[in-house]
């Protein structure tokens, strides 16, 4: 057994209680997007605790923590550690403790993990390469705070940068990864449309503001339809709708609002301007104002073609079975403003107990099998120790 492998091994072995409490401890505490002092202040301690010497990154939320050789390639290792704005209904005995702010996407795991590789790490007297840990903040919030930690100067120096995902439809004790792309681009659009209002016994004298939203909740996503390659596996999706509160009225203002994902990174480029055009040309004959919110949100993350093989060897070293097939999937993730960067990939890590059903990501009832965190620490562990054998 390899030193780092031993290394992580023994340290599982001798600490794996406190790994699980590091995370229910971030998931009875969670703090979103940009807030998570408490969170950072949390990992922080933990580092310093095991002689590392993390930089808390400006504004107080999320850091980083080098360590290893200080000359050759750098590897760099992240996790985000935001909640969700949104109420847990788990039932857990460490279920959140603040109101409305859940982990119900997994950061909670991934913070623990991370922490559990450095830890671990740290105790190996000399690594074979530089190691550079990323908590980041904000990863919720559009279009990520992957940004803000690159204009910080989080991948000053990085070689390569590695990140692990939680997967409710994958097992536990699986990781899974592909190469090119493994997630989707997201954007959010919102229009708001303005009309003199009126009486409904007579919408010819005005603008039918709710006729005009009707057509844009169909016309919008049915012509992107017909304007974008279908193997580009572009879906636009409503989530929103407001207008009006009485039925024989008219009413003056009314909003939508909804996503746009696409596999494709070309596409994506393209989107937000055919968007606008096909809006446009949709209320042209229904004699209304309007106007159009697009926020472009992040890029697909896609899987460098070596970065993905070294992954993939740190996964089969974990032991046999572990290795698992992934589709591309339909969420965005900001890691991807990394890969433009640098070189790197992110994987699936399982954490479906195999009983029950399988909940999804962003779910009041989200939970995971803890049995994943070691499995989580020993593939970050690994991804150091084949990084070096490239």
């Amino acid at each position: 057994m390899s030193v780092l492998k031993h290394a992580a091994a023994r340290w599982l072995s001798a600490n794996y209680d406190e790994l699980v409490a590091w995370r229910r401890h971030i998931h009875a505490n969670p703090e979103l997007g940009r807030q998570e002092f408490a969170t950072t202040q949390f990992v922080a301690a933990r580092l310093a605790d095991a002689g590392l010497n993390p930089k808390v990154m400006p504004g107080g939320t999320g850091l980083t923590c080098d360590f290893g050789p200080q000359h050759g390639p750098r590897i760099a290792l992240r996790a985000d550690m935001d909640a969700l704005p949104m109420a847990e209904r788990t039932g857990l005995p460490f279920s959140s403790t603040v109101p409305n702010v859940a982990h119900a996407c997994g950061h909670d795991a991934h913070t623990a993990i991370l922490l559990g590789a450095a830890t671990a790490m740290a105790s190996v007297p000399e690594l074979p390469v530089g190691v550079r840990l990323i908590f980041q903040a904000a990863e919720e919030l559009m279009p990520g705070g992957a940004i803000d930690a690159i204009a910080a100067g989080a991948l000053s120096g990085v070689s390569r940068i590695y990140a692990l995902h939680c997967d409710p439809r994958l097992a536990v004790g699986r990781v899974a990864v592909r190469p090119g792309p493994i997630t989707s681009a997201a954007d959010q659009i919102e229009v708001t449309l303005h009309s003199p209002g009126g009486h409904t016994s007579r919408p010819h004298l005005t603008g039918d503001l709710v006729y005009g939203l009707g057509t844009l909740i169909t016309g919008v996503p049915g012509v992107l339809s017909r304007r974008i390659d279908p193997r580009n596996s572009t879906v636009m999706v409503w989530g929103a709708v407001n207008a009006g509160v009485a039925a024989n009225a008219i009413p003056q203002t009314g909003t939508l609002a909804g996503t746009i994902r696409t596999a494709s990174r070309e596409t994506w480029l393209t989107l937000e301007d055919i968007v606008r055009e096909i809006v446009s040309a949709l209320l042209a004959p229904l004699g209304m104002e309007h106007s159009v919110l697009y926020r472009r949100g992040v890029p697909p993350v896609v899987n460098e073609e070596v970065s993905t093989r070294i992954l993939t060897h740190a996964i089969e070293a974990i032991g046999p079975d572990v290795l698992a097939d992934t589709r591309q999937s339909g969420g965005g993730e900001d890691f991807s403003w990394y890969l433009e960067e640098v070189p790197g990939a992110m994987a699936r890590l399982g954490v479906w107990s195999g009983r029950g059903p399988q909940l999804d990501l962003h779910q009041p009832t989200f939970d995971l099998d803890e049995r994943a965190l070691g499995v989580g620490v020993r593939a970050l562990v690994n991804i150091v120790e084949q990084a070096a054998l490239l």
